[in-house]
C-alpha cells in the first residue's frame, strides 16, 4: 500500500529546528553512543529562556573521543556535574539530567542531515550578563547598527 504524506521530501528545515543563539537550558535526557572512533553522548536540552524559545526543545551530541575530551569537560563543569564522579572520569546518564546551563548553539547540515552544534558553555549564573551583552549586539544589528 502507498501513502502520501505532504512534505516527506521536503529539505527545508523548521525554525525549531535551527536554533542559533544564546540559551539558557536544562538536560532533560542524556544517552551515551559507543562508536570504535567517536563515541558520544546525545543531549536532549528544553530551553527555559530566552521566553520567546521557553519550552522547545533540541538534540545534541557531545563527543567522547580522546581528542574531545576538553569540550565534554567544559560541557560537564560549567553544567556543575557531580565533582566526585568528574574526578573519578565517570558519567553517570541519570546525574547529567536536570542540569542547567547556558548554551551557544548554531545549526549545520552534513550529509543532507541537519544537527545542532554546541558551540559554547556556560554556567547557569551568567545567563544574565551573557543574554544582556548578545540582546543588545542583536538590538543593534537589527537597527541597522
Amino acid at each position: 500500500m502507498k501513502r502520501h504524506i505532504p512534505g516527506l521530501h521536503s529539505k527545508q528545515q523548521t525554525v525549531e529546528n535551527n536554533l542559533d543563539g544564546l540559551f539558557l537550558v536544562r538536560v532533560e535526557r542524556a544517552s551515551y553512543r559507543w562508536h570504535p572512533q567517536k563515541p558520544f553522548l546525545v543531549l536532549r536540552f528544553v530551553v527555559l529562556e530566552p521566553e520567546l524559545f521557553a519550552s522547545q526543545s533540541f538534540s545534541a551530541r557531545v563527543y567522547c573521543s580522546e581528542r574531545a575530551l576538553w569540550k565534554l569537560d567544559w560541557f560537564l563543569r560549567d553544567f556543575e556535574y557531580d565533582r566526585t564522579l568528574l574526578d573519578r572520569d565517570q558519567i553517570d546518564e541519570k546525574a547529567l539530567i536536570g542540569l542547567r546551563g547556558v548554551v551557544r548553539t548554531s545549526p549545520t547540515t552534513f550529509n543532507g542531515r541537519s544537527y545542532q552544534n554546541l558551540d559554547a558553555f556556560a554556567p547557569m549564573g551568567e545567563w544574565e550578563a551573557l543574554f544582556s551583552t548578545s540582546a543588545n549586539t542583536y538590538q543593534g544589528e537589527a537597527d541597522g547598527l
